[in-house]
């Protein structure tokens, strides 16, 4: 089962009836870009959310909407995430196609929800925009977010990770209360990295076909001075096949190791020599089949902004990924580097699952591995992303408050 992440995106494609899909904002892209017929409007001036992307502490009850200034919106998905079940807010799309509220109830305490909407404006161009944003905790309590979704299937380097709403003091107490266990059983422990986020991972990739465990005990643990747990429920994720992928950004190389299968070679371009992209062992979090890549997102100002960017994964939260490419020349795949961070595969306008990029991205799970050599920037940070499997276990292990 692929993730919901993807999942999402697909629908979402099917209701572009084959039309560029634009989902979100994302890290890098290639230098020479060409132009667009002039530069097209942001889906944030496009599609209008209510609440902004990011919010917190979002009432129950409150308000959520979806807006267009012209044009009509043609699909709003909006899905509670990082539960133990996934749940769809129901909601209509008004007569005259220009805003999207949903039908009734309210939303849950303590939640993480995502919108995904598509539209199409005035002009005939069509946009879409993916945003997040978490309701109220109740005043004293606190709450874990967590990756791999429930009863996903992952590859064999998904780390399970713990972004909490509250700063944590008292470690020892909430990590005790979070039991991640196998079949086949492993030893596996937890990192924390700073006082919100708790990572766990075994020494080595797991197997696969390894069945995980997280039990969240986490209800009346008192995680700081009077601030308690509210979670006390049960999930687990599949691992599938395993995959490495090896990327040789000085041979401009992507080797593609699959069990049971003969390593391919797939021709790619990484970082630009002022422009680098990480050495280092990097995990997919996300998928989407098509994304827009702006560089004013991750501080490149204006150098880039690609509406329709193929196949892509991301590799780390600071905006790496892995991607297709269709407005290089098929030449550069290979023999230059070129971009501004991220891995380049050949591609097509639109995506083709013939082209090495539309192959590879359906080969590939939430939870994959893909590793960096020979580039001239430095190790990833192992908290960027799951970058985790780049510390040795010695080091990983001492970053456990149960120690």
């Amino acid at each position: 089962m692929r993730d919901a992440v993807r999942r999402a995106r697909a629908a979402l494609a099917a209701a572009l009836a084959g039309a560029a899909l634009v989902a979100g904002l994302a890290g890098c892209t290639a230098d020479g870009e060409p132009l667009f017929g002039g530069k097209p409007r942001s889906p944030r001036d496009a599609i209008r959310i209510v609440p902004e992307d990011g919010a917190k502490g979002v009432r129950p009850d409150g308000r959520i909407e979806v807006k267009v200034p012209d044009g009509r919106l043609e699909r709003v998905q909006v899905v509670r995430v990082e539960d133990a079940d996934q749940h769809e807010v129901t909601g209509r799309i008004a007569d005259d196609g220009l805003s999207w509220r949903p039908d009734s109830g309210t939303l849950r305490l303590a939640a993480k929800y995502t919108v995904d909407a598509v539209a199409v404006d005035g002009h005939g161009r069509r946009s879409a925009r993916h945003t997040s944003f978490t309701t109220v905790v109740p005043e004293h309590r606190f709450i874990g977010y967590f990756k791999p979704e429930n009863r996903s299937t992952v590859g064999t380097g998904m780390i399970v990770s713990f972004s909490f709403n509250r700063a944590v003091v008292n470690r020892a107490a909430v990590e005790r209360a979070i039991k991640v266990s196998s079949q086949p059983p492993v030893e596996v422990s937890g990192h924390w990295f700073g006082a919100q986020r708790l990572d766990f991972r075994p020494r080595d990739y797991w197997k696969p076909g390894t069945r995980v465990s997280v039990d969240l005990g986490l209800r009346d643990v008192e995680a700081a001075p009077g601030v308690f747990g509210i979670q006390h429920k049960e999930v687990g994720f599949t691992v599938g096949r395993s995959q490495v992928s090896t990327v040789d950004a000085e041979a401009h190389t992507m080797v593609v190791r699959r069990d049971g299968e003969k390593p391919v070679s797939v021709p790619v371009s990484a970082g630009a020599p002022k422009t680098t992209t990480y050495n280092g062992k990097m995990v997919v979090t996300e998928l989407y089949d098509v994304t827009r890549m702006d560089g004013r997102t991750v501080g490149f100002g204006g150098e880039y902004d690609i509406p329709d960017v193929p196949h892509a994964m991301r590799l780390t939260a600071s905006g790496t990924f892995l991607h297709g490419n269709y407005w290089a020349q098929s030449d550069t795949f290979g023999s230059v580097n070129t971009s501004h961070g991220c891995i380049g595969l050949r591609d097509v306008k639109g995506g083709s699952p013939d082209t090495p990029a539309g192959w590879f991205f359906d080969r590939t799970l939430v939870g994959d591995v893909v590793e960096v050599v020979n580039s001239r920037d430095r190790k990833v940070a192992p908290d960027n992303g799951l970058g985790g499997w780049n510390m040795d276990w010695n080091r990983w292990k001492a970053g456990s408050a149960l120690r």
